[in-house]
């Protein structure tokens, strides 16, 4: 199952709470609606992880909003798979994540990026940590000009 993390579902939902706040302080836009929903029920049932193919219709566009923000890739150019290591490390992903990247779909690579975040220890997260945060920019300023993803 391809599932979206409590973690990333509190993003989206501190995103749009940026992008488009209460404009009582009481009542929620849809979007945050919807997100907050399907947070409560995470927390309802004790679960960690949401499948992305049943989020709520306009959950799901909330969250791929969000998505379209954060970098697709955690590549820092710096491939060492490519040097026959099964394991790089300048991203932290393994030879078949790089390889199968663009197939994954947004909950898998979600899942990878939260699991090369907790290690650290790829070179993203120290030794070049600076191309790193050069290459947020960079993608965020790509997300604004590309606009949504499809779902």
């Amino acid at each position: 199952m391809a599932a979206i993390h409590i973690t990333d579902i509190e993003a989206a939902i501190n995103h749009w709470r940026v992008k488009n706040p209460s404009p009582d302080g009481v009542s929620l836009p849809p979007e945050l609606r919807a997100l907050a929903e399907v947070y409560g029920q995470m927390v309802f049932f004790r679960q960690d992880e949401a499948d992305e193919f049943t989020l709520p219709r306009v959950a799901a566009q909330a969250f791929q909003d969000w998505y379209a923000t954060t970098p697709d890739t955690p590549c820092i150019a710096i491939c060492s798979t490519s040097q026959g290591d099964q394991q790089c490390k300048g991203c932290g992903r393994s030879f078949e994540e790089v390889q199968h990247w663009t197939a994954m779909s947004v909950g898998e690579k979600r899942a990878v990026w939260r699991r090369i975040s907790l290690e650290g220890t790829s070179w993203r997260f120290n030794r070049y940590a600076e191309r790193a945060a050069e290459h947020r920019q960079q993608a965020r300023a790509a997300a604004q000009a590309q606009g949504q993803l499809p779902l």
